[in-house]
């Protein structure tokens, strides 16, 4: 994550996959890679970790990975499930700065030290949108409603306390003066969700990320008033830096693997992932779902994942605890 001025650097990316003969066992059938999606179907990790699937099949006969689910917690049931499956080489898991914060917030807090750090892949904004019919026709106007009056403006999320979109919405009120305690945000359980209940009036702005809002925004059903990256990213919708808005935020997955690998094991797991988003598969699919590449290899994404813990422990400690539901 980083931090400049306002600028955040969201996390968040596992991918579970299971590794063909990296056991260093000689097998005449190899087992399947299987990769872990700790969310329901149909979500960001999920849609990563299905392209990735694919890209890797795609490219080498010795390797056929399947993508299953393991939702509950926030990513954390999935968690658990990998850290119960120490020196397992045949399975990975996708996961993000949802599954950081979500271990951060958990009682006892957790963290990610009982895993195998693989890879971070992607980066992708997150998308602040409002119903077709809203009056807000851009975030200086829903800024300034806001500011004035703050129990007015409520705000929905994909995601749990630490997750992306929680966090970038307290990046938001940060950056326009709305305290934090004044924040009415709400979690749902994904983007459908999400904007189910923005379809029903039931928020006013929904932070997302783009992945999971591209039809709706084909369909004219919502409206997208800002991303929050540096650059745009869909044509036609505005950065907030380019509305005097000093907040950057981005969000990220990757893949961590089984705990008690030994390097063998994770060096062949991390050239499989390297083969997959290298391919033209996994470059047309960045490219169509707005994902800049970010890749992050082995103990310098270990690090990473250090750092952006102790980062996210601040930030949940300053905004992401004391949401105005009511």
């Amino acid at each position: 994550m980083v931090l400049t001025r306002r600028t955040l650097l969201g996390t968040g990316l596992a991918l579970p996959l299971a590794a063909a003969g990296l056991s260093g066992c000689s097998r005449s059938t190899p087992d399947p890679l299987r990769l872990m999606v700790p969310n329901a179907p149909g979500g960001g990790y999920d849609t990563t970790a299905r392209v990735l699937a694919g890209a890797i099949n795609q490219g080498r006969e010795d390797a056929a990975a399947e993508v299953f689910n393991l939702a509950g917690g926030g990513g954390l049931v999935g968690l658990s499930r990998l850290e119960t499956e120490r020196g397992n080489p045949d399975l990975m898991m996708m996961m993000g700065l949802g599954v950081v914060g979500a271990a951060l917030a958990a009682t006892p807090r957790r963290t990610l030290s009982r895993t195998t750090p693989l890879a971070r892949l992607i980066g992708e904004s997150e998308i602040l949108l409002v119903r077709s019919e809203s009056p807000y026709d851009t975030f200086g106007e829903l800024a300034a409603a806001w500011t004035q009056h703050p129990a007015r403006v409520r705000v929905g999320g994909g995601s749990l306390p630490g997750g992306p979109d929680h966090l970038a919405t307290y990046a938001l009120a940060a950056a326009i003066d709305v305290p934090a305690s004044r924040v009415r945000y709400s979690s749902h359980d994904g983007g459908g969700p999400l904007l189910t209940a923005l379809l029903r009036r039931d928020v006013d702005l929904a932070v997302t990320g783009v992945l999971e809002t591209i039809d709706q925004l084909r369909s004219g059903s919502v409206r997208a008033l800002a991303v929050t990256s540096s650059r745009r990213v869909i044509d036609g919708v505005p950065t907030l830096m380019e509305q005097g808005v000093d907040v950057e935020f981005e969000n990220w997955r990757g893949v961590l693997a089984a705990p008690g690998l030994d390097a063998g094991a994770a060096d062949r797991l991390v050239d499989l992932l390297r083969a997959g988003v290298r391919s033209q598969a996994w470059e047309a699919a960045a490219r169509r779902n707005g994902w800049t590449s970010r890749w992050l290899a082995g103990e310098e994404f270990g690090d990473f994942l250090v750092e952006e813990e102790r980062r996210t422990a601040v930030l949940l400690a300053g905004a992401g605890r004391e949401d105005a539901t009511g």
